[in-house]
Parts: structure tokens; C-alpha cells; sequence
């Protein structure tokens, strides 16, 4: 009998790799090759090509709107990944050669399973149509440190590489090969900015939550860190795993309580979440 995935959606720096960590764990599949925040290359790469049908980004992800909202072509791209992506050997990169030979295909999976994708907070209706009866699990973070984090990430990439260095010494090499990726992503680099793609993304999981009821499950971040092993019982058994209490104890062990709330440390995040006491309240801080 064909068992249906566990998506894990969410903002991006709010502890969907976290999650997705210890749930795998617990012994959910989560796919063999996958990339360092822990999102299976498959998934990925399908998450990240349903966006860019509208021009969408995973920072401004609201044009994804065009694409479900146009149902000859939403129904032309289920179809494309249900043949071409999902049900050929595209698929070995997520079950691996010996899960490839047993099941062909990713709908007809008969295992716990499942990826986690911030960008599927967007592209979910697709995968809802792929997969009608699948469990989604949002996990949510204050915006404050999500806004932070972000413009931190942000900037950890100005800083150039050998590589960069030597590209922006070489005037000629950019006649040859000129800059095709941007500088930084000027969105986030602002807390300002970084926080409204964070409303925008809780405001979207939430309606999923919402709509899936019983099939959805809200994990709050913080509450993970300060009672993990409570959090994870919770989550497997709505996964539908079986548990072993030694894995959740060494599946809470992965947490970083100190990273709850970290904000308050510094006077200035704490000065901007002032300022902002409205945009929080509204999606549950």
C-alpha cells in the first residue's frame, strides 16, 4: 500500500533542517542525496524549477500565485512531474539504487517518507495534487532571529573568495565572463525587509495549516529547544513512526536551546522588535 510524504514547510532559517534531522533520526526517509540543508536534491531542484515557471525567487515567492492559479498550466506541470520527474530514474538521487529497483516510482512509495523544502510552503498545491492525502508539518521561529539570521547569511557572502578575488582583478575576464549572480540578496539585507518575507511565509503556511487540519501539524520552534523530546513525540507520532525512546533521546540532543529567542541579547534586535510589536502579534509572537 502506497504511503504518502511528510512535507516539512516553513520559513527558511526557523529549524526546518533541524526538524528534518531529527525526524530522519526517528526514521522518516528523507532521501539519500541531499544538499547541506539537508533538502533532498529531487525535491529541490522540482521545488526550485516550479518557482522560476513565474520568475519567482525563494525571496520574493508570490508570483508562484500565476502558476496555480492557471489551470491548464498547473495541470500540464503535475502531469510533467508526475511522468518525467517522479516516476523515472530522476528518482534515484532520492531512494538510492537498491529503493529505485524496488519501487520505480515516488508514488507508489510503501515506507515513512518525506522532504523538507521552505519553498514548498508555495508550491504545495502542486504537491497536493501529487499527492492528495500527504501530512505537512509548519515550523515556525520568532521573526526577529529569522530576520537576523537571514541578513547575517546575507552578508557572510560579501566576503569574497581566492577565487572572487582574482575574477575582480582581471578586468578582462569580465568582458570574457561577465557577473551573472548578484552582489547580495538586497531584500534581506535589511531586518525590515527580511521580516516581511518572514510574515509572508508564516502567513502562507498557516493557511495550509489551516486548510489540512488534521493532516497538518504546527511545531514552534522554541518550544522544540526547551522541550525537545515532548516536541519529537509529538511530531513522530504524527508521522506515523514508531518510537524508540532511546532515538528521541539522542534526537533531542541535537537541539540549541540557546538559540530560542536570541535576539534579546542584543539591543538592537531588541529595539527593532519594539518597533514592530504589531507584525509579531499577528503571527503568533
Amino acid at each position: 500500500m502506497a504511503v504518502e510524504p511528510v512535507i516539512i514547510i516553513g520559513m527558511h532559517r526557523s529549524g526546518t533542517t533541524m526538524l528534518a534531522r531529527q525526524l530522519e533520526a526517528l526514521g522518516l526517509f528523507m532521501g539519500k542525496k541531499k544538499e547541506s540543508n539537508h533538502e533532498p536534491l529531487l525535491f529541490f531542484a522540482i521545488d526550485s524549477w516550479l518557482i522560476a515557471q513565474c520568475g519567482a525567487s525563494w525571496d520574493n515567492p508570490q508570483a508562484v500565485r500565476y502558476l496555480l492559479e492557471n489551470n491548464e498550466a498547473r495541470a500540464r506541470v503535475v502531469d510533467y512531474v508526475a511522468q518525467y520527474l517522479l516516476s523515472t530514474p530522476r528518482v534515484i538521487s532520492y531512494l538510492g539504487w537498491k529503493g529505485y529497483f524496488r519501487h520505480k516510482t515516488l508514488l507508489n512509495v510503501d515506507m515513512a517518507w518525506g522532504w523538507k523544502s521552505p519553498l514548498s510552503t508555495f508550491t504545495l498545491p502542486i504537491w497536493l495534487d501529487l499527492f492528495p492525502t500527504c501530512k505537512v508539518i509548519h515550523i515556525r521561529r520568532h521573526g526577529i532571529d529569522v530576520a537576523n539570521s537571514l541578513r547575517q547569511r546575507g552578508r557572510s557572502f560579501v566576503k569574497q573568495s581566492l577565487s572572487q578575488k582574482i575574477y575582480y582583478k582581471v578586468r578582462v575576464l569580465h568582458a570574457i565572463r561577465p557577473k551573472v549572480g548578484e552582489f547580495i540578496r538586497v531584500r534581506c539585507d535589511s531586518l525590515d525587509g527580511a521580516l516581511s518575507l518572514w510574515e509572508e511565509y508564516v502567513s502562507e503556511a498557516q493557511r495550509h495549516v489551516a486548510s489540512l487540519k488534521h493532516r497538518a501539524l504546527e511545531v514552534k520552534y522554541e518550544h522544540l529547544l526547551s522541550h525537545p523530546e515532548e516536541v519529537l513525540n509529538r511530531t513522530a507520532e504524527f508521522c506515523g513512526l514508531h518510537i524508540d525512546q532511546a532515538n528521541l533521546r539522542k534526537a533531542a540532543i541535537l537541539v540549541r536551546r540557546e538559540r530560542a529567542y536570541a535576539y534579546r541579547a542584543k539591543p538592537d534586535l531588541c529595539a527593532f522588535a519594539e518597533r514592530v510589536p504589531e507584525r509579531l502579534s499577528a503571527n503568533g509572537y
